[in-house]
């Protein structure tokens, strides 16, 4: 009888293992918010870009409104909904997440020095590059801060609108909320974070590991093949498959390959076949011979 896996037991241990480093993706990101954003009135999306508005509102009345416990008191707003959408483990991790973010958020605040407000360009860009950095380390381990994300996943679930959809517009509201607030430019540097931010996550999250798929359909497939695996050392696999028009079977070779080799590829297939049909296609991450080693 094969062994079973207790698949459970494995994502608990590994999310324990990883608690250490989803806080330090929290301080790295709270310290980008406390530095380059709330300072310079950047209200970067999500519930810290609206906590941002509310803290500037609150502080023209001559209250104070900590954006960390803001976004602390939010987020539990939401956790009743978030456990019943998505599971106690989600919910755990998102506490997880939120928690630290919002405590290292006010902690550093009375301690740091913000970035001179005459140049929001260099807060925008710097701002959403730490920050991205910070929560791509929290999202790589499986958690997350709540915020944007959670409201897009629970108004997807109960809608037929897309999550991703959802969570930007979202931060687009938000932003063009802080324009009133703060300036039509201060939320023009905000999005611009905001986009700075999201592409530093999906870099982290995918380990800088994005290789290139190709689909070769072509009658010299076995010529194609061959240079495959001679002259660019690839592994190569054949999908058989059905022509529907012709109803011929004939194989589509897969392979995966770095990005610095696609005209490469190119070449090969179109000096055997001028009319083969190449599908060349992004790979968030490749395990594997040649690649990135499981576990890595």
């Amino acid at each position: 009888m094969a062994k079973r896996i207790n698949i459970q037991a494995i994502i608990q241990s590994q999310f324990m293992r990883d608690v250490p480093l989803v806080m330090a993706g929290c301080a790295i990101a709270a310290l980008a918010t406390d530095i380059f954003l709330i300072p310079n009135g950047l209200a970067a999306g999500g519930l810290t870009g609206l906590a941002t508005i509310i803290a500037e509102l609150g502080r023209r009345s001559g209250i104070n409104l900590p954006v960390g416990m803001q976004t602390i008191v939010m987020n539990a707003l939401l956790l009743l909904v978030v456990v019943r959408a998505g599971g106690l483990r989600y919910a755990l991790q998102t506490v997880t997440g939120f928690v630290f973010f919002g405590f290292f958020t006010d902690l550093f605040a009375p301690f740091v020095l913000p970035l001179d407000a005459a140049d929001l360009t260099l807060s925008a860009l710097w701002g959403g590059i730490i920050s991205g950095l910070g929560y791509g380390l929290v999202f790589r381990c499986g958690a997350n801060t709540g915020g944007s994300d959670t409201i897009g996943q629970i108004i997807s679930r109960k809608s037929s609108l897309p999550v991703g959809g959802t969570v930007m517009a979202i931060d687009v509201a938000v932003c063009a909320a802080s324009a009133p607030v703060f300036s039509v430019a201060n939320a023009l540097y905000a999005a611009l974070a905001m986009v700075v931010m999201g592409y530093v996550v999906d870099m982290v999250v995918d380990g800088g590991n994005r290789q290139r798929a190709a689909f070769i359909i072509s009658d010299c497939f076995s010529d194609i093949e061959y240079d495959i695996l001679h002259e660019m050392d690839r592994g190569c696999t054949r999908l058989m498959a059905q022509g529907s028009w012709t109803g011929k079977d004939r194989p589509v070779l897969f392979f995966v390959f770095s990005k610095r080799e696609i005209s490469i590829i190119k070449t090969i297939v179109y000096q055997h076949d001028p009319n083969a049909i190449l599908v060349i296609t992004d790979v968030n991450e490749a395990i594997g011979y040649g690649f990135k080693k499981a576990g890595e």
